[in-house]
């Protein structure tokens, strides 16, 4: 039975599994499996891995599989399912408690995971943190959040998590999935997106991260409002204005039409403009 208060919705279909298991080339059937490293070079850690709906699939890959589940009911049901397959560990927790690097024990990680629709945003940045160990995320999330994830400057949808998670990642839309999939059916729209790493940091060369997605985060603090309205804190509007101008932007851009290599230019010209109070000082 779901627990409403976890978020579980189970993926009851098994036609969609299988899609899923395609999509993310883990299944025998259709899709040709892309190169990939030798199972003993890197892990699955599966997010929220239920009644095991994903993880058979997963096993199917040889590579080791850690199921991470919450629900102490679960957990005694994956157990039994590891005494059959030797590639199978059970991790008990919560995945934001969770060191996943300690679980993966020296090997990359591809991570799979059918999250509840609550807490995304949260998971994200606890994965985030491990983003120079993860090779490939898969989430099944919210088709709203699915949206914000992938979208581009421009779009209604872009905002700081767009920017975010395409700093760590490279976001790609990889099917919608209806609420029949679902076992007990969500009341909203679904979708698998996937996140391949390295994102734009890897061109970016950002030496502290946390602090620019402060920045990022300052810039869109209204939304609607320009970016010199919004970084007042960090200098006043006329050097904000001059700084676009010298940078080849509008004077009067907002965050929501900014590419994420056009952020972190803003972001060194403030930082460099004013060292002593700008965004990258600690002190």
């Amino acid at each position: 039975m779901a627990r409403q208060r976890l978020g579980q919705h189970f993926l009851g279909d098994p036609g969609w599994r299988e899609k899923i298991a395609r999509a993310i080339r883990v299944s025998p059937h259709g899709m040709q499996p892309a190169p990939q490293a030798a199972p003993k070079d890197f892990c699955w850690i599966e997010i929220g891995a239920g009644h095991g709906e994903m993880t058979e699939h997963l096993l199917r890959s040889g590579a080791p599989v850690i199921a991470v589940e919450l629900d102490p009911a679960l957990v005694a049901s994956l157990q039994r399912l590891a005494q059959k397959h030797p590639n199978l560990t059970v991790a008990p927790g919560d995945v934001l408690q969770t060191d996943i690097a300690a679980l993966a024990a020296g090997r990359r990680m591809r991570i799979y995971g059918n999250l509840p629709y609550y807490i995304t945003s949260p998971i994200l940045h606890h994965l985030f943190q491990f983003a120079d160990l993860i090779d490939e995320v898969h989430i099944v999330i919210q088709l709203e959040v699915a949206a914000r994830l992938t979208a581009r400057p421009g779009n209604k949808q872009y905002g700081y998590l767009s920017v975010v998670t395409q700093f760590y990642a490279r976001p790609d839309f990889a099917l919608r999935l209806p609420r029949s999939a679902f076992r007990p059916p969500p009341e909203v729209g679904s979708a698998l997106v996937t996140l391949r790493f390295p994102g734009e940091n890897a061109q970016l060369q950002i030496s502290d991260a946390p602090a620019f997605l402060e920045f990022v985060k300052t810039c869109f603090a209204q939304k609607r409002k320009t970016l010199s309205n919004n970084l007042r804190p960090l200098a006043t509007p006329e050097r904000i204005r001059q700084l676009l101008k010298e940078l080849k932007l509008r004077e009067d851009a907002r965050a929501e039409q900014l590419t994420v290599a056009q952020f972190a230019a803003v972001y060194r010209a403030i930082s460099s403009a004013q060292p002593a109070t700008g965004p990258g000082n600690r002190s």
